[in-house]
Order: C-alpha cells, then sequence, then structure tokens
C-alpha cells in the first residue's frame, strides 16, 4: 500500500467539501507587470497591522526617520514592529480610521515623506545557514513579517514551532476573484520566493515542500518549477480551480487528505502553511536585510481606467491607488477592500492599506450590483452544500440574530471561515457572513469579560489574603520569635539558673533559721515575766461549771416549790411561768456575754504577749478582773431573778387567801 507521501507524489488530490464556481474577472489585470507607485503626500501607518498586539512606539512627533527605520518595537508575545516606508518627518501620532469594516480609530504614525527615500542601514545575510535557529525567527520577526495572504498572522510564531512538520505548503492558489496579485508575484520573482522558502527549509526540515496552484495561473506555474529545479523535495502542484481552495484548511485536505480538528492549527498535524508574499517578504529580510514596508496590491473594477497590479507603500491610503489608476467614480459607487467574496466596503477612501490588504476593488453597478433587499429563508440548503467547513450556515444565522452564542459554539461557528461562499448562493440575499462576523466579535468580547471578572475576583482574594496577613502580623508583632540556642548557650544558661536556685535555698534557709532564733528567744521571755495561764484558765472553768450547777440546782428547786404548791388559779400560773422564763433568759445572756468577753480577753492577752511581754501582763490581769466582776454581776442577778419570782408567787398566795 502507497504511503501518503507516495501518493502525493505521484500526483494524486483529494476533493474538499463545498466550494462555488463565482467568475473569474482576472483578466483585467493578470497581464499587467506590477508597477511602482509614487511616494504619496502623506503615509498612515497603523502600529498594528496583524493579529496580535501592537509593539512600543520608538519614535515622537518632529522627529526625522530614514526609510526601513523601526517605528515600534515587539514588548510582548505575538507582537510585531512596523517600520517606515519612506524617510521623512513625523506629523502625529494620533488615533485615526482604520482599515476594518467598522473603521475603528487605531493608534497610528502620520508621515510626511521628505522625497528622498533616503534608506536607513540595512544588514543582509549572506549565509543564513550560519546563523542559530533563534537568530533566524528574531531577524523575521524584526522585519515585521506577518501571514499576507489575509489572515496577518505573525509568521515568526508560525516559524518557530515546536512540532515536527511533515508538510511546508506554498499557498499560491488566490482563487478569489479579481486578485491577481500572488499571479503576477509568482510570474515576476520566482526565485525571490524560493529564497524565502529555502529559509524556512533550513528552520523546519520538512519530508516535502508543496508549492500550490490553480490550474487557471500556467504562466505562474512555470515560473515556480523553473526555480525549484534545484530543490530534490520541492513540488509544484497544480489544483482546480474552485473556491475557496486556497483557504488553508480546505487546502491542507485538497493536498494530504488530512482534516485540522476544531480549534487546531496546521502544525498539530504536522503541516505549516505560507502564503507566497510571506515567503517573498522573509526572503527579502534575511538576503537584503529589507523590512516588510511595501506589498503587491491588486487595484482593479471597471471604474478604473487603468486597472493594474502595484508596489504600494504601507501607510498609503485607498484614494492615492485609485488616483494612479485613473479612477472614475459613480452614483452609488463603492470601493471594497479586499475581494468581492471576502472583502468589505470602506467607509472612506482616506483608509490607508496595511500589510494584509492584496486587493482594492471598485465595481460598477452592472458588474457587482449591491442588493440590500434580505428576503426570509426559503430553508433550500443551497447556503449548506456550499460551506467549504461543512457548516449549518442557515442555523448558525438564527443562533446568531437570537444571541444563543453557547449554541453558536456548539455548531462550530469559529470554524468559519467568512468565505462568502454561503452569502454569494442565497437566493434570498441574506448577509449571512455578516451575522457571523458580529456574532464573533459579541462572543469574544464576553469572553474578555468573563477573563475580567476572574481576574478581579481573583485580585480580591489576594487583597483579603494580604489584610488578614497584616492583621496577624499586627497582633503578633509584639511577639518575639525565639531563635534556637547553640549548645554552649544552652549550658551557660542551665548553670545560671541552678547558681539562682542555690541562692535562693541559701537565703530561704537563713531566713528559716533566723525565725526559729525569735521564736525562742520570745518563748523564753514570755516564761520568765508572764504568769502561766495554764492554771488561770483551769481556775477559769472551775468557776463556769461551779455557776452551771448553781443555776441547775436553783432551777430545780423552782420546779419543785411550783409542783407542791396548789395553783389557786389559771392565772396565777401563767404568770410564775413568765416570770421564770425572763429569770432564766437573763441569766442565759448574762453567761454568754461572760464567756464571750472572757475568750475576747483570752484573745487580746494571747496577741499582746506576741507583741510586747509587758502589756501581754497587764492585759491579762485586765481580763481576770473583768471575768471576776461579770461572774458576781451574774450571780447577784440570778438571786435577785429567784427572789422575785419567790416574792410573785407568795404574793399570789396572799391574794387568793384574801379572796377567800
Amino acid at each position: 500500500m502507497e504511503s501518503l507521501l507516495e501518493q502525493i507524489e505521484r500526483g494524486m488530490l483529494w476533493q474538499a467539501p463545498g466550494g462555488v464556481h463565482p467568475p473569474g474577472h482576472k483578466a483585467l489585470t493578470e497581464s499587467i507587470a506590477i508597477s511602482q507607485l509614487p511616494i504619496p503626500e502623506k503615509l498612515i501607518v497603523p502600529i498594528k497591522q496583524h493579529i496580535g498586539v501592537h509593539g512600543k512606539v520608538l519614535i515622537e512627533s518632529g522627529q526625522f526617520v530614514l526609510k526601513g527605520q523601526a517605528l515600534t518595537a515587539p514588548n510582548q508575545p505575538w507582537s510585531v514592529p512596523v517600520h517606515a516606508p519612506t524617510s521623512g518627518t513625523i506629523v502625529a501620532i494620533q488615533a485615526m480610521p482604520s482599515a476594518h469594516p467598522s473603521a475603528l480609530e487605531e493608534i497610528s504614525i502620520i508621515l510626511s515623506p521628505d522625497g528622498k527615500d533616503t534608506w536607513c542601514d540595512l544588514f543582509p545575510i549572506s549565509d543564513y545557514a550560519s546563523l542559530d535557529y533563534e537568530e533566524i525567527i528574531q531577524k523575521i520577526q524584526m522585519a515585521g513579517i506577518c501571514g499576507m495572504g489575509g489572515a496577518g498572522f505573525p509568521a515568526y510564531v508560525k516559524s518557530q514551532t515546536d512540532k515536527k512538520i511533515e508538510f511546508l505548503i506554498v499557498n499560491g492558489v488566490e482563487c478569489e476573484p479579481y486578485i491577481t496579485a500572488d499571479d503576477r508575484l509568482m510570474q515576476e520573482h520566482a526565485d525571490e520566493i524560493i529564497h524565502g522558502i529555502s529559509v524556512l527549509n533550513h528552520l523546519l526540515k520538512p519530508e516535502k515542500i508543496l508549492i500550490a496552484i490553480e490550474n487557471d495561473k500556467p504562466l505562474a506555474i512555470k515560473s515556480m518549477q523553473r526555480a525549484s529545479e534545484s530543490f530534490e523535495n520541492i513540488l509544484v502542484k497544480t489544483i482546480p480551480t474552485k473556491y475557496p481552495s486556497g483557504g488553508e484548511k480546505q487546502l491542507i485536505q485538497i493536498l494530504t487528505n488530512k482534516e485540522v480538528p476544531t480549534r487546531k492549527i496546521p502544525a498539530d498535524i504536522g503541516i505549516l502553511v505560507q502564503n507566497v508574499g510571506t515567503l517573498f517578504a522573509i526572503g527579502e529580510a534575511i538576503h537584503k536585510g529589507k523590512p516588510l514596508i511595501e506589498r503587491v496590491i491588486t487595484v482593479t473594477g471597471k471604474t478604473l481606467n487603468k486597472p493594474k497590479n502595484v508596489w504600494a507603500l504601507i501607510g498609503s491610503e485607498v484614494k492615492h491607488l485609485l488616483d494612479n489608476c485613473d479612477f472614475e467614480p459613480q452614483a452609488q459607487q463603492r470601493v471594497i477592500m479586499g475581494g468581492p467574496m471576502m472583502g468589505f466596503t470602506l467607509p472612506s477612501v482616506r483608509i490607508p492599506v496595511v500589510k494584509t490588504t492584496n486587493c482594492i476593488l471598485a465595481p460598477n453597478q452592472i458588474e457587482l450590483p449591491f442588493n440590500d433587499n434580505e428576503q426570509a429563508c426559503i430553508r433550500c440548503s443551497a447556503c449548506a452544500d456550499a460551506c467549504p467547513a461543512s457548516l449549518l450556515p442557515q442555523q448558525l444565522q438564527w443562533f446568531a440574530k437570537a444571541k444563543e452564542y453557547d449554541k453558536l459554539e456548539d455548531h462550530n461557528l469559529f470554524d468559519c471561515i467568512e468565505c462568502g461562499a454561503c452569502n454569494y448562493v442565497c437566493p434570498s440575499e441574506i448577509p449571512l457572513v455578516q451575522y457571523y462576523r458580529v456574532a464573533k466579535a459579541q462572543i469574544k468580547e464576553q469572553q474578555e469579560e468573563q477573563i475580567k471578572a476572574q481576574r478581579a475576583k481573583e485580585r480580591f482574594e489576594i487583597r483579603n489574603q494580604r489584610l488578614e496577613r497584616e492583621k496577624e502580623e499586627r497582633l503578633n508583632r509584639h511577639k518575639k520569635i525565639a531563635k534556637p540556642k547553640t549548645a554552649d548557650e544552652q549550658t551557660k544558661i542551665a548553670q545560671a539558673m541552678a547558681k539562682v536556685t542555690t541562692n535562693q535555698s541559701d537565703k530561704s534557709a537563713v531566713s528559716a533559721a533566723i525565725a526559729r532564733a525569735k521564736a525562742k528567744k520570745l518563748q523564753n521571755q514570755n516564761s520568765e515575766t508572764l504568769p502561766d495561764n495554764t492554771e488561770v484558765a483551769i481556775k477559769r472553768a472551775q468557776r463556769k461549771e461551779k455557776a452551771r450547777l448553781y443555776r441547775e440546782e436553783k432551777q430545780k428547786e423552782t420546779l419543785d416549790s411550783d409542783n407542791n404548791q396548789a395553783p389557786s388559779s389559771e392565772t396565777d400560773d401563767k404568770k410564775s411561768a413568765v416570770a421564770a422564763a425572763v429569770a432564766r433568759a437573763k441569766a442565759k445572756k448574762l453567761a454568754k456575754q461572760s464567756e464571750s468577753d472572757t475568750n475576747k480577753d483570752s484573745r487580746e492577752v494571747e496577741s499582746t504577749q506576741a507583741e510586747d511581754p509587758r502589756k501581754a501582763a497587764v492585759a491579762a490581769a485586765v481580763a481576770r478582773a473583768k471575768a471576776k466582776k461579770l461572774a458576781k454581776q451574774s450571780e447577784s442577778e440570778k438571786n435577785e431573778g429567784s427572789s422575785q419570782v419567790e416574792l410573785g408567787t407568795s404574793d399570789d398566795k396572799k391574794d387568793s387567801k384574801d379572796n377567800n
């Protein structure tokens, strides 16, 4: 079974889906050689002319610059510089209308040429094989080269892929009607294109280089075959004329029968595609040191008396190109940047041409009628049959009108190459591609908003973490982190602690000895000066016991006398009981008072003894005297109470007798 490479070398081609066959209209310019336009009076150079980001502006207003001098410098990935198309003075750096369907303003550098067209110093490389990989890539980047087939993909990004490239495809198809810029470039500058191919061949080392050209360009085919005869791995492939065979994915499928997966790039399947104009610019940058400051543009249409292909300086106004082709505008005149299928109508002819501009079309109404009469879809499915990406244009249009972005992505909207084949075949004249472009822009804007929201959330979380960290630092600021001690330091600390403990123990022992000596001395003094408190306590206890026995005896006698006497009446008994209770209460109160005073005096004596031996002796004598006095008072009150009880009883008896 033949391998893929063997089938390709045998001349085998495959069929891509969809496609249409619109009228070519190439006869207007295909036989006219490329001419050089005069330098315009003003050049407007946008600082961003490619897919990616713009570079840093290196010049300022009023500065004089030379032809080929860098006006910006790449400072981020996917960035390439722009250069001065000619020598002159920078008039201004400001926002100007861009080469876009909406003419959105972009920062541009306005240059006033001096007419001398003086070059800056150039640094050509005679032997690029002596340079390493990174030096060649940097040279391509600093020359400001991007994809010139229409997409504007930075050429250095494609060229520095880390994937193994099996096939390098040179796109010379140029399938869109009216455009003959690449055709004429291949006819007139085939050797320079081969120089660019050889640079990429050195970098990528592909197994095969395929130069694809449609069969309606016989002169270009012959020219490229002649220029590539000395290269064994270069093969010129002639393919059938059909639009849009020049699309990157469609051309890969036609030449290799491989399909690029959704949201993937050709390098993922081992293939790299470059336009012939891009390869010409790479050859000029390496072999001549020239940056990308001009390109071939087809200026055509029935309203031009002299349609032609021209070398136009980047930044030239569209009006300058039209004027040099004898432009005669008509009523409701349209000027289109690009071809009739993928181009867009310019809002003004003061728009500058950029690196991706390959055609300026100025048709009349008969040649390319303008229809703004959109009708309802009749569901004929012609758009689906013509779609080269095998999409469903009708459903995509419904979802785009309803702004159902999720469904658009599910139906692979971004696989659409905006070729315009669906527009071309639509009987209802629905501008389908316009719906897709708007939907893509809205989806990208939505995705950017989501990215911004996510970044804002991340910044908010980081801020909260920082505030929490600072709060903890403030709370722990007074705490010092102890550093680990060395062995010597730990030994010294232990010795110091032991010494402190020993000193404290010695002090405690001394203090205890002093206390014992003081106590012993005080005891000796008390034994010499104070009476024996033990004898005093015994005598006090004996007195208390005698008083208690006396009270009990008196109470017993009182009860016996009451029981022996007959009660004269209920009233006499109550009076006697009350009087006896009163006497007992008074006696009990006096006894408690005597006891408390005695205890108090004893405590005072003891405390006084601890303070001063002489005071202690005096206090003890006073306490004994008080105790003796209280005892006598208590005894006398008891006797008085008893006598009162007896007197009361005798009086009651006398009264009772008198009554009888």
